[in-house]
């Protein structure tokens, strides 16, 4: 079983356990309580290379990387520093998050807020509505096409912008064909939770023109900004180097500032 395998295996008992807990037709009424949700797309298409700066305190890769006892303050810090997105794991066992992160996240900042976890059904997308969110992550490695499919048209059905994860060209392909707007070039194997930032560049051309192309993972500061953009991105997602960093809003106003530099081709 590879740690993908495990990771969604861990997922779905703990879903089981909260959809015992709390029917879906609660969920449904929350998500309904909230107000409409932030469309982050506009500013993925304006000028320049989005930030969307993660709240993330471990992984399987490297353990423990933050001790966040207030995700709020962090994400506020992110804001400032000039952050489009702010991402929320909150998958349990092994990245410790909470939807509780989420909630304290989306009450603490005014831009969009996305949850980032193994998605595998649809009461998770309710979940993420009731909690906040504006944006929520689909892996396609996770899921097959039909599920893709659905969960795309879920998300977008309810008001979420589904960010769609891919490592693989054949990934691209079905994350188009699944009607997906904003597609995510994950850099690090989620089967070997190794990184090559080469990815992005040989998956990037495949995304059509009018997608949205986030790169993910692998940036350890501006320079990795830079490159990113020069290959095509209109995003990038930042965990570990702005948790291990010190200064969160300092570090974003770095890589906001790489991706505007003048020596970048405006390709919007």
């Amino acid at each position: 079983m590879s740690v993908l395998e495990e990771i969604i295996a861990g997922v779905r008992l703990d879903l089981a356990e909260r959809q015992a807990r709390v029917p879906l037709d609660a969920v449904k009424e929350a998500a309904r309580r909230q107000p409409v949700a932030l469309d982050p797309m506009p500013v993925y298409r304006s000028p320049g290379v989005g930030v969307i700066a993660e709240v993330k305190r471990s992984s399987p890769s490297m353990g423990t990387l933050a001790a966040i006892s207030d995700p709020a303050s962090l994400a506020r810090d992110y804001e400032s520093g000039g952050a489009a997105t702010i991402s929320v794991l909150t998958e349990e066992r092994r990245f410790g998050g909470t939807l509780a992160d989420l909630r304290a996240v989306r009450a603490a900042v005014h831009i969009p807020v996305l949850r980032k976890d193994f998605v595998v059904t649809s009461y998770q997308l309710w979940e993420a509505r009731a909690a906040g969110a504006d944006l929520v992550l689909l892996i396609a490695a996770a899921l097959d096409t039909n599920e893709l499919i659905c969960l795309v048209e879920r998300a977008y059905s309810i008001g979420l912008t589904p960010l769609v994860e891919v490592h693989t060209a054949e990934e691209v392909a079905r994350a188009v064909d699944a009607g997906a707007n904003l597609i995510g070039v994950n850099a690090r194997d989620l089967r070997t939770f190794e990184i090559d930032r080469g990815t992005f560049v040989d998956l990037a051309p495949l995304i059509p023109d009018g997608v949205v192309r986030v790169a993910e993972s692998g940036v350890r500061g501006p320079h990795d900004v830079f490159e990113y953009a020069e290959a095509g991105a209109d995003v990038v997602l930042v965990g570990e180097a702005l948790v291990k960093g010190g200064n969160a809003r300092a570090s974003v106003a770095d890589l906001v500032a790489a991706g505007t530099h003048p020596a970048l081709k405006q390709r919007h």
